[in-house]
């Protein structure tokens, strides 16, 4: 049998409807749908109906090359409305012959995510960081394993309530159900990192239309996340003021003559722009990537200050791994290496099946990465009271094979 996986990405400037079907622990995408976002504002929704109709498009164009009408998603999130922090939780161990239980983490984990919260804020991903069982500290999994005293050190994703109220009622109006939020960054996450860059330490760095959403992994699993208000928009509105030109006039000169590097730009080298008044005018291509770059610059700024003062700059071995569309920019991985001083690199979805070709691009890391994500364990550790069917028929899996 084959579990078919529906994912929606909600961007500021694109929604992206992938379908998916799990055969034997291989993905095959088989539906998909791209539109225009309409509606959406730094990650967030800023007009429903907009919004929804621009998500019916998209979810319309993956039922028919799918052939499956789809009642749930998974969906993605941004804005800067998420933040996050760590907490522990500790509880004694069953003292039976089969050591560590599904229900002794899960009692962990309950305790770790009884954190004070506003009323408008809810918890949308726990990740345990590490387990310690008695003294012994660094334990990945501890299932099965015997001590006293089990421990976990566990991350823990919250949102605006009404924001995500905002993402469920545009999948409800064209009929379908979220089941699960999931961080745009921790599912670019899945699509494009190597295992041997999660356990050395590596940033993934979702730059997107309104926003730019990192998570870094250290030891195998996510240690931060965090959601920066600015991307793709403010570089295209950056070049649209200074040309004084429409906004779509300077997204396509971004495209087809953006870079970041200015110093590897011939002087000579010119375009023709069309500019409000309809005079046209010439452009140096350098001249444009020095206002590129000051912006871009100023990206990986932000990134670098948020992590120095987390005290996690020195934790990146792996460097930083690029998604988002604004990724595509030519050089940008020049400027990620410059400003972070780690080894960088611009990602695409890995190992995929099926109707591929449009996803070959960093633009749908995300997309992708929803697949991946229903596909992991992640659904092991999940917030008190969400259910998800993933994540009971692994847990159930796990209680049969480790019973209490």
């Amino acid at each position: 049998m084959a579990d078919i996986i529906f994912g929606l990405d909600i961007g500021t400037t694109k929604i992206c409807a992938v379908v998916g079907e799990v055969r034997e622990g291989q993905l095959q995408i088989i539906g998909l749908g791209i539109t225009p976002s309409r509606g959406m504002r730094k990650g967030m929704v800023i007009d429903v109906g907009e919004a929804s109709l621009a998500l019916a498009t998209a979810v319309e164009q993956a039922e028919q090359t799918s052939g499956y009408d789809l009642s749930q998603a998974l969906v993605s999130m941004a804005g800067e409305h998420i933040s996050s922090t760590n907490n522990n939780g500790i509880v004694p161990i069953n003292r039976n012959s089969h050591g560590v239980t599904a229900d002794d983490i899960e009692k962990a984990l309950d305790i770790a995510q009884a954190i004070p919260l506003p009323h408008n804020r809810q918890i949308v991903h726990i990740i345990p960081r590490g387990f310690k069982i008695d003294e012994q500290d660094g334990v990945r999994s501890p299932l099965g394993m015997h001590g006293f005293r089990l421990e976990v050190e566990a991350h823990i994703v919250t949102a605006d309530r009404p924001a995500l109220q905002n993402l469920s009622q545009c999948t409800h109006n064209v009929g379908i159900h979220s089941t699960e939020f999931v961080l745009n960054a921790l599912a670019s996450g899945e699509a494009v990192l190597e295992p041997n860059e999660r356990d050395m330490g590596v940033i993934v760095a979702d730059i997107g239309g309104g926003t730019t959403d990192i998570a870094l992994y250290a030891q195998g699993k996510a240690w931060y996340t965090r959601v920066f208000p600015v991307g793709g928009y403010h570089i295209t509105n950056d070049i649209a003021i200074g040309l004084r030109a429409p906004y779509d006039v300077a997204e396509q000169v971004k495209i087809q003559f953006g870079d970041c590097r200015p110093d590897k730009i011939d002087p000579e080298h010119v375009f023709t722009v069309e500019p409000f008044g309809g005079e046209k005018i010439q452009v140096g291509r350098q001249d444009l990537a020095y206002v590129i770059e000051a912006r871009v610059e100023e990206i990986f700024q932000v990134v670098l200050q948020d992590l120095k003062r987390c005290g996690y700059e020195g934790l990146l071995p792996a460097g930083i791994v690029l998604t988002g569309g604004t990724a595509q920019l030519r050089g940008i991985a020049d400027i990620a290496e410059r400003v972070l001083n780690v080894p960088a690199r611009v990602a695409q979805p890995r190992n995929l099946l099926g109707m591929v070709d449009k996803l070959h691009s960093p633009a749908y890391a995300t997309s992708v990465g929803l697949l991946r994500w229903a596909m992991s364990d992640n659904h092991l550790y999940q917030p008190r009271g969400q259910q998800r069917e993933w994540g009971r028929r692994v847990g159930s899996l796990l209680k049969t094979l480790l019973p209490g």
